[in-house]
């Protein structure tokens, strides 16, 4: 029975019924003593130079609903709050990988999404990341975690931190509006699409915007996939292309991280993390942020893409430009060689 529940938890009911699959990299441990772990985790934050590798093995190979039960009884023994001990123990990027396995994956968006907005100047690259490439349930419950967490709309954080149709964009993807999928596919809507997509854009001069953001933010996935394949049949470029030439900064690359997800979303990640990790050190805060954020829902995907796509495994990437306890975490929720 224990199989069987641990086989359901791994799926999630999407709106039409079908469950969408869960690709993750941590499962829940068997034999789960969560009082045994707390206990070894209070030694290992005591002790003098602190035992990172054990806090390492045991948060990075437990599900999140493991993690929870661990803080509730490490908090009973040591009278202090989990995440609190770990942050005075920890530093740099190992502590922001541990402190953000510590949260849901819709409490850590929120949370990213709120540091990508607040003070001075915004983390546009993180936005867009964080808004263009969840779905429409999993937006449905960052916005409810968003305002339990910080008591503020998601939504009015946004419209006061972006302008223009960039802005126009975000919001409209945040209010959740978008067919879910139908198991008809409609043809001509299809060819409507298409074709509104190409007069709105590459036909006339200067571009429609409104039109672009009202199919992209409300028409369903599979829809959306036929509709770029069409498209092809009226405009010489195909979407991507359409979208470099017709407009530019901060929505052009949402307009392209839409695409890229639509198309291939765990590849869009795949790439991501081969970005940050071209040069020779990491652009540490994606690695962290993709990796903590879809250990438990698709990286397992993710792995496989990004070994097709860049004939190298991301173990063996992260390997290559991560390093000390930092690399040691990342490894660990990869979970494995490809």
């Amino acid at each position: 029975m224990a199989l069987v529940s641990e086989f359901l938890s791994q799926l999630t009911l999407s709106y039409g019924g079908e469950a969408e699959p869960r690709y993750p990299t941590v499962v829940p441990v068997r034999d789960f003593d969560p009082a045994k772990d707390a206990a070894r985790l209070d030694t290992a934050i005591k002790t003098k130079g602190v035992d990172e590798q054990t806090i390492i093995d045991i948060l990075t190979r437990r599900s999140y609903e493991q993690r929870r039960d661990i803080a509730f009884e490490y908090e009973r023994i040591s009278r202090k709050d989990l995440p609190t001990a770990l942050k005075g123990a920890l530093s740099g990027s190992l502590e922001a990988v541990m402190l953000g396995l510590m949260k849901s994956t819709s409490q850590y968006d929120a949370s990213e999404l709120k540091a990508s907005i607040k003070g001075l100047g915004t983390d546009e690259e993180t936005l867009i990341e964080l808004v263009c490439s969840r779905n429409n349930e999993e937006l449905m419950e960052i916005k409810k975690v968003y305002k339990e967490m910080f008591k503020k709309e998601l939504e009015k954080d946004i419209a006061g931190d972006t302008s223009g149709n960039f802005a126009k964009l975000l919001l409209a993807l945040v209010q959740t509006k978008r067919d879910e999928p139908s198991n008809v596919v409609d043809y001509q809507k299809i060819d409507e699409d298409a074709r509104l997509l190409y007069e709105a854009g590459v036909q006339r001069k200067g571009t429609d915007v409104a039109a672009w953001i009202a199919v992209m933010s409300q028409r369903s996935v599979p829809h959306l996939q036929k509709v770029f394949e069409r498209y092809k049949s009226y405009s010489p470029y195909d979407m991507k292309e359409s979208i470099r030439k017709e407009v530019k900064g901060d929505l052009e690359k949402s307009f392209l991280t839409l695409v890229e997800c639509f198309e291939n979303r765990q590849l869009y990640f795949a790439n991501r993390l081969h970005e940050a990790m071209k040069s020779k050190g990491a652009k540490e805060k994606v690695v962290t942020r993709i990796m903590v954020s879809r250990c438990e829902i698709d990286l397992m995907k993710i792995r496989t893409e990004f070994k097709r796509e860049h004939k190298k495994s991301l173990y063996q990437t992260i390997a290559e430009h991560t390093k000390g306890d930092y690399q040691k975490a990342l490894l660990s929720l990869c979970g494995g060689d490809d």
